[in-house]
């Protein structure tokens, strides 16, 4: 059974306090860690750093309601890996075949998580590696990402060098992709582009056959 942090999780002061002072603020947004999104069957498993405070953090789904999710579920139904429209509503109706979950569930401070943080929630990001039975591919959006699959699968950093469009071979038998984020700061300086995401993504579909 995959672990998800309570509601009320207090792993993090600093994220427990920015949490509390956001639901003061803003009462009918989620304001609580973020669950993963996507079916236990899924092959795939696209693991992005945090929810955003107007994204996931208000909508309560990783990537809805900010700019990277409009790249992000964009390309996903681009390359049939989702199905239906993109509203970027909690009560969209876009099926997902690939599961989507955050390195670190609550959200950060200018959107930047510290070390402390991104440990403490490395248990529910193993867990769900854990949990899913068919997962052959996870697709890391940027390094912190990259770094925190390694993690929670017990290896050292320097077993899979982050790169951009990369594909590591992991002792299980799984591959760890990686992409950078798929952040509207990127996306707005050309760090990384709409093709370039594609490309990432069809490399991935061709491991998955």
């Amino acid at each position: 059974m995959i672990r998800e942090p309570a509601r009320d999780c207090a792993l993090c002061p600093r994220l427990a306090t920015f949490r509390a002072a956001n639901r003061e603020a803003n009462p009918g947004w989620f304001n609580a860690p973020v669950p993963s999104l996507g079916p236990m069957d899924a092959r795939l498993l696209i693991v992005g750093l945090a929810p955003g405070l107007r994204g996931a953090n208000r909508t309560g789904r990783p990537f809805h309601g900010d700019g990277a999710g409009i790249t992000l579920y964009g390309a996903l139904l681009k390359a049939g890996l989702a199905h239906g429209r993109y509203t970027a509503q909690p009560d969209d109706a876009m099926r997902l075949d690939v599961r989507v979950v955050n390195a670190v569930r609550c959200v950060p401070p200018q959107n930047k998580p510290l070390p402390p943080e991104i440990r403490a929630c490395n248990d529910f990001l193993k867990s769900e590696l854990s949990g899913l039975a068919r997962l052959r591919v996870v697709l890391a959006l940027g390094r912190i990402a990259h770094d925190a699959v390694l993690r929670a699968l017990g290896l050292r950093a320097a077993h899979a060098v982050f790169r951009h469009g990369a594909l590591h071979h992991l002792p299980d038998g799984r591959v760890l992709a990686d992409s950078y984020h798929v952040s509207r700061y990127n996306m707005n300086t050309g760090v990384l582009t709409e093709a370039m995401f594609d490309g990432v993504l069809a490399s991935v579909q061709q491991r998955l056959g």
